[in-house]
């Protein structure tokens, strides 16, 4: 299965290693950075080929050859990007987590007859499989709750955070606009709102706000009450709310009095992500709960799910890359093994019907120590 990743970052690169280790793959990476490329084929034997994502036409060349495309582009270029592939006729993973409605694509995937499974990371991602499993098996769904973080373990630095992912896509996690389900209505409010504080074993207490990853489950899933939060170390929300009010996210230009123009967020990256790079000899934790409640031939059930991952230092590989890129890879081999093959554009919850991919994706999973921990009960 010649298999092509669009993006050689953190998860692009764990999961390019992953599929280089199945024989029944072969992988080729594209990417703008040669540094990145270079690191994947002196240490891994793995092809690859710089290729600048700019230019529609060198994309569409490089697809050309592949039989099941994975996208982990920034969020920025992801849906012009599934676009391409689809229009090249290609089984596609994606994990780009684009702003655009993923289902504006599905009668171009229809017409090609390939498959596009969306979102198909953590969370989102494996958040809306199990969603769309605990969903099936019951009568009735009435509310369905994520929350999720990527942090170091150690809490140090400024702002005791590190870009475990697309640095340019965390800071969307707080400027754009937060959808979710109240009473039955989609509710749009500021990123970074309705703050709590949770506790999660293993970890301590932690900041849950608003933030946008609930997306496609908004209009799949019949219930009247969904969220997702992103969770941080607690004093984080404050910190990013101070930048964002002050202008310094925001990606307008505004004119100096010598003339010249900048986007604060221009000024804001460069100075910013350096910080939020994970040093040398730093680990990161991934975490996070997914509740379903609902009812069952008359009984009133609770649903939980708990993730608690950490950097794996056999691989050198981040937990975020791990729970994220591993998700989409074990959906690749569950594409190619032939159990999820229809047409058009589906979300993660969309594969959640069918309890042998659940059983497979969750398997797969477990075998890279990644665990959900299940819990029921009946009140």
């Amino acid at each position: 299965m010649k298999t092509l990743i669009l993006g050689a970052g953190r998860v692009g690169s764990a999961m390019a290693i992953d599929l280089a280790k199945d024989a029944q793959f072969h992988v080729r990476v594209v990417d703008r950075d040669v540094q990145r490329l270079k690191r994947l084929e002196e240490s891994h034997g793995i092809a690859v080929e710089r290729v600048d994502f700019s230019l529609p036409s060198t994309v569409s060349r490089v697809i050309q050859s592949a039989d099941l495309v994975i996208n982990a582009v920034p969020g920025f270029l992801g849906f012009r990007m599934l676009k391409t592939v689809l229009e090249a006729g290609k089984n596609v993973v994606d994990i780009a987590f684009f702003p655009e409605d993923p289902f504006e694509l599905d009668e171009l995937a229809k017409q090609a007859g390939v498959t596009a499974i969306v979102d198909c990371g953590v969370a989102p991602g494996m958040s809306n499989l199990l969603i769309g499993h605990v969903s099936g098996l019951l009568d009735e769904t009435k509310s369905a709750a994520v929350y999720v973080g990527g942090l170091p373990t150690n809490r140090e630095g400024l702002f005791e955070y590190r870009a475990v992912f697309s640095p340019i896509d965390v800071i969307e996690e707080y400027v754009r606009p937060a959808r979710f389900v109240r009473n039955g209505e989609l509710v749009v409010m500021e990123a970074l709102t309705d703050l709590e504080v949770l506790h999660f074993p293993g970890v301590g207490d932690l900041e849950a706000f608003n933030s946008d990853g609930l997306r496609t489950l908004a209009h799949t899933i019949d219930a009247p009450n969904m969220i997702e939060k992103t969770l941080r170390y607690p004093g984080h929300v404050n910190q990013m709310k101070l930048l964002r009010d002050m202008g310094l996210f925001s990606a307008d230009p505004i004119e100096l009095d010598d003339g010249t123009s900048v986007r604060p967020l221009d000024l804001t990256t460069e100075l910013m992500f350096p910080l939020w790079q994970l040093q040398e000899g730093e680990r990161d934790l991934t975490v996070m709960r997914v509740e379903i409640s609902g009812t069952k031939d008359g009984k009133e059930l609770d649903y939980t799910y708990d993730l608690l991952d950490y950097f794996d230092d056999s691989t050198g590989t981040t937990s975020m890359a791990r729970t994220t890129g591993y998700t989409a890879t074990m959906a690749a081999r569950m594409m190619v093994a032939g159990l999820f093959t229809q047409p058009g554009v589906h979300p993660p919850e969309f594969v959640g019907r069918n309890p042998e991919c659940v059983d497979f994706m969750l398997a797969g999973l477990k075998q890279r120590n990644i665990v959900y921990h299940e819990t029921i009960a009946e009140r």
